[in-house]
């Protein structure tokens, strides 16, 4: 029996409701931009209060250019635990710019050396699905057998299923044969962090994510998914030759099978999501005038601890101390 331990998943969340308090001020607004600059300014004056000695592995990325939350910025007071760290102030940019469902701030953290380092990759092939399905797919399996293979884990027909894909011109075969085995599918613009949040969320109607998405967002997830108890396949599928030869220079694999403990090497992981835009996985921020309310998932890996917390935010204490102007 071990005494409990300080829960960082619990920190985390104060992070992704900055974030998400200050870029729901752009929803609807056309600025992608601004709205991922207003959540970055936010969610970097939070990491500052917090006790750990963050890395960021997985951050905004060369592809954005950021000034801040970078690759390989160091992040936390110094203090505490050494960790690694993913974070995306908004995923789904475009969602949070034209008023879309399932735009959230995301953090996922885990021991230091224990996320994987997917360097200059962008995009990755993913077949993610809940706990009860764990070890029963295979990447390299057709569709169809994947399918059945998950409804019968699941207690269900390939007819009951839901699967979330993202509507992009690539998944077109996928999507042919899916309607072919004849379960039934999601289509999604963005968000495939949210969409893989839905195949392993008990709570969610989503039994299963398949299809090309970001690469550093399917390590993102997968801080989710192994406290969760699912599984996520993934491999390397770059979109150009460039990228491919990126990949291979840094000295990936492009054929290898990435598994959700391949992606996140230890239990021992936390992670936080907070409504933007609100959906159907996560309520959106809700501005009330004399302050706001957030929705949020908080995920323990160590105990499996699955809490949902709706929080109400008051101006008029806040913005008393507050670094950030929501």
């Amino acid at each position: 029996m071990e005494a409990p331990q300080r829960n960082l998943a619990m920190d985390l969340v104060r992070v992704t409701e900055a974030a998400a308090l200050a870029s729901a001020r752009w929803l609807g607004k056309g600025a992608k931009n601004e709205g991922d600059g207003a959540a970055v300014d936010a969610m970097r004056l939070s990491f500052n209060s917090l006790d750990i000695d963050g890395r960021i592995v997985i951050g905004e990325g060369e592809k954005d250019k950021a000034p801040m939350l970078y690759n390989g910025e160091r992040i936390g007071t110094g203090h505490g635990p050494a960790v690694d760290v993913a974070v995306d102030p908004v995923e789904g940019t475009n969602l949070l710019a034209y008023g879309r469902p399932n735009a959230i701030a995301v953090v996922g953290l885990a021991p230091a050396g224990a996320m994987f380092d997917p360097g200059p990759s962008y995009y990755m092939r993913k077949l993610v699905v809940p706990a009860p399905a764990r070890g029963v797919v295979d990447m390299d399996a057709p569709v169809a057998h994947n399918l059945e293979a998950t409804a019968r884990a699941l207690g269900k027909k390939v007819e009951d299923l839901m699967i979330f894909v993202l509507d992009k011109p690539r998944h077109k075969e996928l999507i042919a044969r899916i309607r072919e085995a004849g379960a039934r599918i999601q289509l999604h613009t963005d968000g495939d962090v949210a969409g893989a949040l839905m195949a392993v969320d008990p709570a969610s109607s989503v039994d299963m994510m398949l299809g090309t998405g970001g690469t550093p967002e399917g390590v993102l997830a997968a801080c989710a998914i192994k406290a969760l108890g699912g599984e996520i396949l993934a491999r390397f599928d770059p979109q150009s030759e460039e990228e491919l030869a990126r990949v291979r220079d840094f000295g990936l694999d492009t054929s290898a099978v990435l598994t959700t403990d391949t992606l996140i090497r230890d239990d021992n992981v936390f992670f936080a999501a907070t409504g933007i835009s609100g959906g159907t996985f996560l309520g959106g921020v809700t501005y009330l005038g004399t302050g706001a309310t957030t929705h949020s998932l908080v995920l323990r890996g160590k105990t499996g601890t699955i809490r949902r917390i709706t929080s109400t935010h008051q101006w008029d204490k806040l913005m008393r101390f507050s670094a950030i102007k929501y």
